[in-house]
């Protein structure tokens, strides 16, 4: 699960791979945050690669 995360997070963050663990883990820990439209378009692009996800207000 983590790599089909990752993989998303590096095409829509146009982020390397060393970034992209470091966003994973925040992602995992529930810690990576942005506006309300930015984490609904991120989970989206989470759901169509298969990932379980949603953008929740903190």
């Amino acid at each position: 699960m983590s790599i089909a995360i990752m993989r998303v997070l590096r095409a829509e963050l146009g982020i390397d791979l060393m970034n992209a663990r470091a966003v994973l883990s925040r992602v995992l820990d529930g810690d990576y945050s942005g506006t309300l439209p930015e984490m609904e378009y991120l989970a989206r692009a989470l759901r169509k690669s298969g990932v379980s996800a949603a953008a929740t207000r903190p």
